[in-house]
């Protein structure tokens, strides 16, 4: 597929698109169920201790680590649509 503007720009609204998503997902875990939801989900126990502890204590970090590979495999596949991946 040729590099043209056009074409580069439509990669780059699908990438900011993606990140978007994601950053969005990591927001709502880390902030809203990690610190807003947190009395809430404390209800709820895994493993003896709160959901919401755990929502802040390890949720926000696992959720991370996920979205990285998640925006890596998403990266792939839109580098490869749009021609643009690296040898």
């Amino acid at each position: 597929m040729e590099n043209t503007k056009a074409n580069l720009e439509s990669y780059w609204k699908e990438n900011l698109k993606y990140l978007s998503i994601l950053l969005v997902i990591w927001f709502v875990v880390s902030y809203v169920c990690g610190i807003l939801l947190a009395d809430t989900l404390d209800t709820i126990r895994i493993g003896g201790f709160p959901l919401g502890y755990w929502f802040a204590n390890q949720g926000s970090e696992i959720t991370f680590v996920i979205l990285i590979y998640v925006y890596v495999k998403l990266m792939r596949n839109l580098d490869r649509k749009y021609g643009v991946e690296e040898d």
